[in-house]
């Protein structure tokens, strides 16, 4: 059995690690800290745990925690992640990083959006772990900066048009809207039920949203050239999902029909990514609760775009499932260990 400990296991992210590992054959939870509620069992936190889960949650201490587990999941604010990070490494632990710490490849850009970086050696270390387009460096990595989940939507939309080259890069938009469960469970004024229920609002407008440098680096690199795009997110009065809305111009003259023999041809033996047939949209309901990515295509004539629409759960593979399915690459597991459950519907 692979020990792991869930650190900072207070948050949504935390506990959704803690709902898809209790399935996992591979692995038992040693340890799990929440610095907001050490002291107190960690099924009075989070009462979908009652039965399964009997440990006491833990304050953060690094030293403690490596010697409980052998693989870390830190699901942490940025900042907090790079600080502990370092000392779990240095005692020969691996490390699946849920916040923003270990994405990037190059400091300064986490420096121009974040702050700076306490960490710049280990980060030159970190694998992006996306898996569909890592797999083999997330297999030999000791750390692993876990994706967002508005990026993951967006580069896993526009992976195929990208390498073959089928779109101009130039003119990406990328119109994203995710549950309130992505804005994480901490009290705020602005994610209160009377302040969301019946509304539907943009925010980070204007090219400020943290997560567009991620996009820009991980789609520059499959382009081969450097890409900047207009990402707009919105919250929805919804609790877990992310629909992307992509929009590009295509170079090409192609139909639906072979946009979706391509993904198709692209994404075979993924066993997350569904490619939806010609005519077909996702829908967040379809994936809820599960690891997958669905998407769909459509070809507007008149304006010679290409729209794609993918659909991910924003706490499964937008977080913590991405998380697990990293955890199997790297320790040579079944890819889809304890991530074969289907989607919740209704």
């Amino acid at each position: 059995m692979l020990n792991v400990a869930v650190v900072g296991a207070s948050g949504y992210t935390g506990v959704e690690l803690l709902r898809l590992l209790y399935c996992h054959p591979e692995v038992a939870v040693t340890c799990i800290t929440s610095e907001q509620s050490a002291g107190r069992p960690v099924a009075a936190v989070f009462p979908t745990l009652r039965n399964r889960y009997t440990q006491v949650l833990e304050n953060l201490e690094p030293v403690r925690v490596a010697q409980k587990a052998d693989l870390i999941f830190t699901a942490l604010p940025h900042k907090a992640a790079m600080e502990v990070v370092p000392t779990f490494l240095e005692l020969g632990k691996k490390v699946v990083d849920l916040s923003a710490d270990y994405r990037f490849n190059d400091p300064a850009v986490y420096e121009k959006w974040y702050e700076p970086h306490m960490d710049p050696e280990n980060l030159k270390e970190a694998v992006y772990g996306l898996p569909e387009i890592r797999r083999e460096k997330i297999g030999d990595a000791r750390l692993v900066g876990n994706p967002g989940c508005y990026p993951t939507s967006v580069i896993l939309g526009l992976m195929p048009l990208l390498k073959k080259r089928l779109i101009d890069p130039s003119t990406i938009i990328a119109d994203s809207k995710s549950g309130v469960s992505g804005a994480g469970r901490g009290a705020k004024v602005e994610n209160l039920y009377c302040e969301v229920n019946d509304g539907f609002k943009a925010y980070g407008v204007g090219g400020v949203h943290r997560h567009i440098p991620e996009i820009e680096q991980e789609l520059s690199l499959l382009a081969g050239g450097s890409i900047t795009v207009t990402f707009t997110p919105h919250l929805v009065p919804m609790d877990r999902g992310i629909l992307s809305t992509i929009y590009a111009r295509l170079t090409d003259n192609v139909s639906v029909a072979e946009l979706v023999k391509l993904y198709a041809e692209f994404y075979e033996g993924e066993p997350f990514v569904r490619v939806l047939p010609a005519g077909n949209i996702p829908s967040t309901a379809h994936v809820r609760g599960s690891n997958f990515c669905d998407i769909g295509l459509a070809v507007d004539s008149r304006t010679g775009r290409v729209i794609v629409v993918s659909a991910i759960d924003n706490l499964v593979k937008g977080a913590a499932g991405q998380a697990v399915q990293n955890m199997n690459i790297m320790y040579g597991f079944p890819e889809a260990m304890g991530l074969e459950g289907l989607p919740l519907f209704p």
